[in-house]
């Protein structure tokens, strides 16, 4: 009952790597960026305990397709979340979402129909607005991010990556997470996220969060230097509905920061 990628579905941005582990009520995982399934390697074993757990890498993501001309909008991964969940055949599932994978879902939910069983937001991205003075610079400057040489390259996604977390994080959990944008392909994805970012795709579904179907759980890392806690505050009051809980001393990264605590808040929800 491990991380693994040993399914392969074809959407409509491409072929997607995929898995799944458990026997229970359905269960699905959605990574943000620039995360990929991996993120979640750390809890599928216990929640596969409850559930049947499914995860994929969203296209551009991960080991699922990377290509030069490849639409990988919050728009378009949106759709591709209702397509997996058809691939899958879920009707109902339990959802758990963090970073771009909350408007992932929240697009999947409100605009595509999707319903969810439960859904908790960890973390995420849903309300403008969104990204750093730096992630501006670098959508507004791909070509120039394109040419560096690759160990400057991989210094540039060590940084970014470094700067979510507040809390130290395994070694290894750490290179796994660099590791799929350091190929000719992935670092040509890793910057083509930053260029086809646009906040238009959250401002399309911040006046619908009251329209969310289901019970809906919000868990934030208090210390958060991506996403500040006053944010998931604000998101939890625009849902209003279910519960807030801060998870001090934790960064952007909770389920790698302190799977155990995350774990723990997921059983009462």
């Amino acid at each position: 009952m491990t991380w693994q990628l040993n399914e392969i579905f074809v959407t409509s941005a491409g072929q997607v790597a995929a898995g799944r582990a458990g026997d229970g009520p359905d269960l699905v995982l959605a990574h943000g960026w620039p995360w990929s399934s991996y993120s979640w390697h750390r809890v599928i074993p216990e929640l596969a305990k409850r559930y049947t757990v499914h995860w994929y890498d969203m296209p551009g993501y991960g080991r699922s397709d990377m290509q030069a001309d490849q639409a990988t909008s919050l728009d378009v991964q949106g759709g591709v979340f209702a397509e997996m969940l058809v691939h899958w055949g879920l009707a109902r599932p339990h959802v758990i979402a963090h970073d771009f994978g909350g408007a992932t879902t929240l697009r999947a939910h409100l605009l595509h129909a999707c319903d969810f069983e439960t859904y908790v937001l960890m973390n995420v991205v849903a309300m403008r607005p969104w990204g750093s003075d730096f992630f501006d610079h670098v959508g507004r400057h791909v070509d120039a991010f394109l040419g560096l040489p690759p160990h400057i390259h991989k210094a540039v996604v060590e940084a970014y990556i470094k700067g979510a977390l507040v809390s130290d994080i395994d070694t290894g959990d750490f290179d796994a997470l660099v590791a799929p944008w350091l190929s000719e392909a992935g670092r040509g994805s890793f910057y083509r996220q930053f260029a086809q970012a646009d906040e238009r795709f959250t401002a399309e579904v911040e006046p619908l969060f009251g329209d969310i179907r289901c019970p809906v759980n919000i868990l934030w890392g208090e210390d958060d230097p991506w996403i500040p806690l006053a944010r998931g505050r604000a998101l939890h009051q625009l849902v209003g509905k279910g519960s807030f809980t801060a998870l001090p001393g934790i960064g952007h990264l909770p389920q790698l920061e302190a799977p155990e605590q995350v774990l723990d808040h997921l059983k009462h929800t």
